[in-house]
Order: structure tokens, then sequence, then C-alpha cells
């Protein structure tokens, strides 16, 4: 269920015998939670390997949320 795509497509993409159908929910969830980390001031000094591994944390979470 970690590889749900974002916003799916009838047409996958594919580039080198790989298949692409957008982003995953998960990074979709990743790239929200981070965008609001990079605003808050506790995460000023972070470095962004912090801030990358909380948002994929915070993910996991909302993914994990969704299965209840």
């Amino acid at each position: 269920m970690n590889n749900i795509p974002a916003f799916p497509l009838e047409i996958i993409y594919t580039q080198e015998n790989e298949k692409f159908n957008g982003m995953t929910l998960r990074d979709y969830f990743a790239a929200k939670a981070m965008q609001s980390m990079n605003s808050r001031p506790d995460y000023e000094d972070a470095c962004a390997m912090v801030i990358a591994e909380d948002a994929y944390a915070l993910a996991n979470a909302m993914m994990k949320a969704r299965e209840v």
C-alpha cells in the first residue's frame, strides 16, 4: 500500500522499462510535511537530512493512519 500514486493517471509513462504513475502518496505526504517543517523556528538550524527523515517519519505515520 506504500506505492499507491498520489495523483493516479490512466496512462503509465515508461522510461528505460520502468513504470511511472506519478509520485507516491507517501512522497506527497513527506513533501507537505517538509514544507511545514521548513517554516518552523525549531527546524531553523536543522540540516536537510534531519528534516527529510522527520518528514518521512510523519508520512509513514499518515500512511499507517489510513489503514485504520
